[in-house]
């Protein structure tokens, strides 16, 4: 084994030292993504710090997921970075329209038989963006199991 592929399987190892850790601090945090009909001010309040919290650590693991692919295939690391960023894109519009509830947290009630045009586009919003967050998330992990399967493996069992 060459000195720069030697070096290139201890920096993925170190890395992917660091993406478990990552991992593991996602899996403690338990963040989901469904929608509740809660209709509290506080409640908005404490899911919008959840997931911006949650947001800040998946940017992490997914950064270093595209580090580790950068090392090995810079193309497929190239299109990783723009999933990233529409990654960033959507939960920053989920991040927005829980604001938005926050303010106005009867928005979110299906019992409320008043509901205004907006308040049920706002409710709608929501739900799509929630469902596009976690469909989105499933095809970056795809994405990069597929990636690691066909080529990360190869050079740590080397």
């Amino acid at each position: 084994m060459s000195y720069d592929s030697e070096n290139i399987k201890n920096i993925i190892g170190k890395k992917s030292k660091k993406l478990a850790e990552l991992g593991s601090i996602l899996a403690k945090n338990q963040f989901t993504y469904k929608i509740q009909e809660k209709t509290t001010k506080e409640y908005w309040e404490k899911r919008v710090q959840e997931l911006k919290k949650y947001d800040e650590t998946s940017l992490a693991y997914y950064n270093e997921i595209q580090n580790i692919m950068n090392l090995v295939n810079k193309d497929e690391a190239q299109t990783y970075l723009l999933h990233i960023s529409k990654f960033r894109q959507l939960s920053t519009d989920l991040i927005k329209t829980m604001e938005k509830i926050k303010e106005n947290p009867s928005i979110i009630d299906s019992k409320d038989k008043q509901q205004s045009l907006w308040s049920k586009e706002v409710k709608k919003k929501i739900l799509e963006i929630s469902k596009n967050c976690v469909e989105h998330e499933k095809y970056m992990n795809s994405v990069f199991r597929k990636f690691y399967e066909i080529n990360i493996k190869e050079i740590l069992d080397k």
